[in-house]
Order: C-alpha cells, then sequence, then structure tokens
C-alpha cells in the first residue's frame, strides 16, 4: 500500500507541475532579422470604425471655426470651448471609408496612413485659404483599441492612447498571463483588408520580438489559450496531490470497513 501511494504521488507531482520553459518570458538568444526594422516601423493604415482626431491651426479665426463645427453625427467634440481658434474634433471612419468635415464633404480615409489623410485634408483646404494666410493641419489615431480573451487575470476590452503598443506591454495591461496560459501560443486575430486573419506568436521565445504581431494594431483580440494541464484539471501540484490523498483514504477506509464486517 505504500508503495502504491508513493507512486501515485510521484505520478501526480510529476503530471502537474509545469515546466519553467512553459512559463518564462523571451527565452534563448536573438537571431537577426532585417525585416523587423521594417515591420516596426510601418505606419498604420486607417480601418473602418477608426477614430481619427484632426486639428486645424491658423490666423484665420473665423475659418477655422467652420472647418472645425461639429455639424455631423460621426463627430464627437474633444475641446468644446467656442472662444478657442484651435478645436480638436473626432472624426470615426464610417462602413464606406468615409469621414464627414464641415465644407470639405465626405473624405475616403480607408487604407490610408495619418500622414497621407493629412496631406489630402491640407490639399483639399488650400482653395478656402488667402495665399497670406497661415494654416496647420495635424492627424493623429484617437488611440489603440484591442482586446484580450481567455486565460488572461483582466480580460475585456482596452484603449491605451499612443501611437504603437507591443504585444507584451497590452498583456500586462491585462494583468498578465495567469500559470493556467498558454505562453508558446498566444493567438491574435486581425482585421486586414483582404479578411480575418490569425496568427500565433510563441512568447517564451526571445525570436518573438520578429514577429509581425508583436506589435498590436488597432482592433486586435489577443486569445489567450490554457494550458493542457488545465484542461486536465491538473495545474496546480498541491491541489491535484490533496485530491490524490483523498480519494486514497476514501479506498483505504472503505475497505478497512468492507474487511471488519
Amino acid at each position: 500500500m505504500r508503495k502504491c501511494l508513493l507512486f501515485l504521488v510521484l505520478l501526480s507531482l510529476i503530471f502537474s507541475c509545469i515546466p519553467n520553459k512553459k512559463l518564462i518570458y523571451f527565452q534563448g538568444n536573438p537571431q537577426e532579422n532585417r525585416d523587423f526594422y521594417k515591420i516596426r516601423n510601418s505606419p498604420y493604415r486607417l480601418q473602418r470604425g477608426d477614430n481619427i482626431i484632426i486639428n486645424v491651426k491658423s490666423d484665420n479665426i473665423d475659418l477655422v471655426d467652420i472647418f472645425l463645427k461639429s455639424n455631423s453625427s460621426s463627430q464627437l467634440p474633444l475641446l468644446s470651448s467656442p472662444s478657442s481658434p484651435n478645436k480638436e474634433l473626432v472624426y470615426s471612419i464610417d462602413k464606406e471609408g468615409f469621414i464627414r468635415m464641415p465644407i470639405l464633404g465626405e473624405i475616403n480615409v480607408l487604407g490610408l496612413t495619418i500622414k497621407e489623410v493629412r496631406s489630402k485634408i491640407e490639399e483639399k483646404l488650400h482653395p478656402y485659404f488667402k495665399e497670406d494666410d497661415i494654416y496647420f493641419v495635424s492627424v493623429r489615431l484617437d488611440g489603440i483599441k484591442y482586446t484580450v480573451i481567455g486565460e488572461i487575470n483582466e480580460p475585456g476590452p482596452k484603449v491605451v492612447y499612443q501611437n504603437q503598443l507591443s504585444i507584451l506591454d497590452a498583456i500586462s495591461n491585462s494583468g498578465d498571463i495567469p500559470i493556467t496560459g498558454n505562453k508558446k501560443n498566444v493567438e491574435v486575430l486581425r482585421i486586414t483588408p483582404e479578411g480575418i486573419k490569425k496568427i500565433s506568436i510563441d512568447l517564451t521565445s526571445i525570436n518573438a520580438i520578429n514577429s509581425e504581431i508583436f506589435y498590436i494594431k488597432n482592433n486586435d483580440y489577443i486569445n489567450i489559450l490554457p494550458l493542457k494541464n488545465k484542461t486536465l484539471g491538473t495545474t496546480n501540484g498541491l491541489s491535484s496531490l490533496s485530491n490524490i490523498i483523498s480519494i486514497i483514504s476514501l479506498m483505504v477506509t472503505t475497505t478497512v470497513f468492507i474487511l471488519s464486517r
């Protein structure tokens, strides 16, 4: 009986313990990837549902006020001081890829970079200003929206107000992956003009930084899969050991009771 008990205890520890290789981020030595710089610095291209902030500044206050007057359901006032000539508005890109600005009307920005949108608006604004008028246009993305689901401490949608965000930052903002989460196979669902792409990344490898999805894009979904240990109900070694001892105790008690009769 003692040998059987010892064997079951050892078996439980073997199958319930999770190796460090499955828990530690960025293991190994990085490999050179010449495409990494290109991936990291490639500009984001706007998608349907994105929000962009457009700011027009000029010494021609009256004209600026007309252009930034919020008269469309697709615009949400960001700064509402009527005395300020430099107001900002949030423009939402509709299903057809358009934003709607006063006087300028509908402008197609789908698939454009922020720089390309700025140039397009400046070009459309030019006829409305005099030669001696000074004006300046700035365009920026209204934060990076993403959602983390699955085996994560704080699942749900998040918004980060910065221009670039790594998947590690996104996971950290969601409370990190618990011991039951699979760091070796993190899935990212990305909406692209060609459709939805599902790409996996191994966060235990140092070469994860070379992945095309290491930097999160707007509207990405990050899916943290559970480890097989959790699926089998053996994620915690002490818990498994306790369960096995309880079962053995019950078996021993039952056997003693039957033999004593």
